[in-house]
């Protein structure tokens, strides 16, 4: 099990993410480091109120591992000198220019990321993919490591978040699922295994998903198609109710009742929306098309 980790990207993800690694693993020093200084200062702010984030429990998340285990910093060179295992948890937005306009993820913040590692370790690092990618991101960082011309060989997993806003720490604290995607090779299965023993602090053993690293890329795009194409399914369902007089909130209770399809996201509305769910699903096509699969 790694002793140091660091986190690049003190964000959504990573700041929450890193919080309940420090607190559930007292042994292992958490550093979350990011560029921006002000987002730095106010997760250092002694006010736990003006923590950059709000969501319900994180403030006394932070309070506890703050200062013993958990630090957060702008010394990003340091940081990923000094971890045995770094997190890459930045933003990948829909690209605005270039091949994959307004669908494709824009992937320069990864890839700035994969750079600063490739210039500044000089021992072998675990490097895990935190940020939600498109499939064979994991070939490109390789590829940037491997064109640093420095030797190192560095692992490279896929563990990507499946948070919701509003209950993160809860998703954190009792996972449906960690995902954790790896080569088959002894290096990347001990990796593998690494990055498992951190989550087997407090999340049972079942409940964490090894796949190969494709797999797992894809699968948090598929996920959150899957709960999008739901909501939409209902909502179109929600019109045929009013036009024949059926109430969509029974329909909706009748079929969830169906174990093969349960209750959860059957709750029409004005349509989903958010961070996550329109980008993914673009990027979701974007890479159908890429592959020639049109239909």
């Amino acid at each position: 099990m790694p002793t140091k980790i660091c986190c690049i990207g003190a964000g959504y993800v990573g700041g929450p993410t890193m919080a309940v690694i420090a607190r559930q693993c007292p042994d292992i020093e958490v550093r979350v480091v990011d560029i921006n200084p002000d987002r730095i200062a106010a997760w250092n702010h002694p006010d736990l109120d003006q923590l950059p984030i709000y969501e319900p429990g994180l403030a006394e998340v932070v309070s506890k591992p703050r200062g013993r285990n958990l630090f957060f910093s702008t010394e990003v060179d340091q940081a990923i000198a000094e971890s045995d295992m770094i997190f890459i948890a930045v933003n990948t937005p829909t690209k605005t220019y270039g091949k994959g306009k307004g669908m494709a993820a824009d992937l320069t913040h990864v890839e700035q990321c994969a750079r600063r590692i490739a210039q500044v370790a000089t021992t072998p690092k675990i490097v895990v993919e935190k940020s939600t990618l498109p499939v064979r991101t994991a070939e490109a960082i390789q590829t940037i490591f491997a064109q640093s011309g420095n030797g190192i060989a560095h692992e490279v997993l896929s563990n990507p978040e499946f948070l919701a806003e509003g209950t993160a720490i809860e998703d954190l604290f009792k996972s449906d699922r960690v995902l954790i995607g790896g080569d088959s090779t002894p290096s990347g299965t001990t990796a593998v295994e690494s990055l498992a023993s951190i989550y087997a602090r407090w999340i049972p053993r079942e409940k964490i998903v090894t796949t190969n690293i494709w797999s797992s890329e894809l699968s948090k795009l598929v996920s959150n198609a899957f709960l999008a194409q739901r909501i939409s399914s209902i909502n179109s369902i929600s019109a045929l109710c009013e036009a024949t007089g059926a109430d969509v909130s029974e329909v909706a209770r009748a079929v969830g009742k169906d174990s093969r399809i349960g209750p959860k996201f059957l709750k029409a509305s004005v349509g989903f929306g958010g961070s996550c769910f329109q980008k993914d699903i673009l990027n979701l096509v974007y890479l159908c098309r890429h592959y020639g699969l049109e239909e």
